[in-house]
């Protein structure tokens, strides 16, 4: 029995949350204290999680700076909690979200069980056909800029549960130590890294945008993946004055539009051939909406506006395929290096080969040639012909492309 506390939260809901937070691994917070240290003594640090917050003793130490370079090459700014303090917020987010959730607009797809990135392409991509103008959001610093005391307000409205109140205000407030040691006070924002930060941002836009959309523009669809969103309008006029007004809206709640990446959008096609607009594409959750020659299920030939894997997306992942260093592996054998790579590469498919899946096509022929540069360099007779190792490969790929590689499978 669950000894008498000041809140009443359940051991079995900070055991649920721990298996979460194990599941999805993560780094180590200021204290250093990785996911493998907190399992050698779980039981113990469960027990005085659930203690302090059941007493309501619980304070978030400092999270913990940690820099990620971002596809434009700058550099995003992660605020990693301790594992401790991970599972102290998921379970937090396992007690609120789904009573939250549920009041969500249909088309919020970001962090939300049951929604996702895949969902907000393809209904992007048919409503493109539909309507001639796309306004393509981009909010300057969201997760820097979020206001507290909105979030705080919005937080009360879906509960009057004390102890998430009181703690999801102590997360918020948490400092952050930076790279350079220096521990800098927050008083607005919510990290990202953070467990419980996804569901605040959602909760925010969806009363600073979504509400707010829904009462002064029912017949303009978007559709929104936490800070990044797009429009659909019929006309150019309307995405001028729409844009006008959630300029000022955003102002309200304290947020800017960042006046660069956000753009007017002509969705040109093979009906829609208007040649005044410097804008005919925007990029959507890695993915480029733009004019693209199709062809339908007769052969004839089309103008689509569609998605396919954007440039910044492609340039990653090559740039993730080069630290593979295929080439230099030349002490393991093919199922080896199949076995390790095929989970990321299958992750890449499944992805970015749900729309316009030619587009991938440049990617699956990089690891084809990185593939070739590890067989040049382990067998001697390979080393001289480029060729030759493209058709060794090649023999192998046929005899056993369903059992190797997954993207050989890729293409049929």
């Amino acid at each position: 029995m669950d000894e008498i506390k000041s809140f009443n939260i359940s051991k079995a809901l900070v055991l649920e949350a721990y298996h979460k937070v194990r599941a999805n691994r993560g780094a180590a917070g200021i204290d250093e204290q990785s996911l493998k240290d907190f399992e050698r003594n779980w039981e113990d640090n469960l027990y005085k999680i659930w203690n302090r917050m059941a007493s309501g003793s619980y304070f978030p130490p400092p999270v913990k700076a940690v820099e990620i370079p971002k596809g434009n090459g700058g550099k995003r700014v992660l605020g990693v909690p301790t594992v401790a303090d991970r599972v102290a917020q998921m379970v937090a987010k396992l007690y609120i979200e789904p009573s939250i959730d549920v009041c969500f607009h249909e088309d919020s797809y970001g962090y939300r069980p049951r929604k996702s990135a895949e969902q907000a392409l393809a209904v992007t991509r048919e409503r493109c056909w539909k309507y001639d103008w796309v306004i393509d959001l981009d909010v300057k610093g969201f997760f820097d800029n979020m206001d507290h005391d909105l979030t705080m307000k919005a937080l009360k409205h879906h509960t009057e549960e004390k102890w998430v109140i009181l703690y999801v205000e102590r997360w918020l407030k948490a400092p952050m130590v930076m790279m350079d040691g220096e521990k800098v006070e927050r008083e607005k924002g919510t990290p990202q890294g953070g467990v419980i930060s996804p569901l605040l941002a959602n909760l925010f836009m969806h009363y600073a945008f979504d509400k707010w959309m829904e009462r002064n523009y029912p017949g303009n669809p978007f559709a929104r993946y936490a800070d990044d969103g797009v429009i659909h309008c019929r006309t150019k006029e309307d995405a001028e004055n729409l844009l006008y007004a959630l300029k000022s809206r955003l102002s309200d709640c304290f947020l800017e539009l960042h006046p660069e990446k956000t753009k007017i959008i002509y969705c040109k096609d093979g009906s829609r051939q208007k040649d005044d607009h410097d804008n005919i594409s925007f990029d959507f959750l890695g993915y480029t909406f733009q004019p693209r020659r199709s062809r339908t299920k007769r052969g004839k030939i089309f103008l689509n506006f569609s998605p396919a894997i954007s440039g910044k997306a492609k340039k990653k992942i090559k740039e993730e395929i080069r630290k593979w260093e295929l080439p230099s592996r030349i002490g393991v054998d093919l199922e080896t290096i199949a076995r390790e790579i095929n989970p990321q590469v299958r992750g890449w498919i499944n992805y970015y080969g749900k729309f316009y899946r030619s587009a991938l096509y440049r990617v699956i022929e990089y690891i084809e040639y990185k593939l070739c540069m590890w067989a040049r360099k382990k067998y001697k007779r390979l080393r001289s012909s480029k060729e030759q190792a493209r058709l060794w490969l090649g023999r192998i790929r046929e005899r056993q492309r369903s059992q190797l590689f997954v993207h050989w499978n890729f293409a049929n």
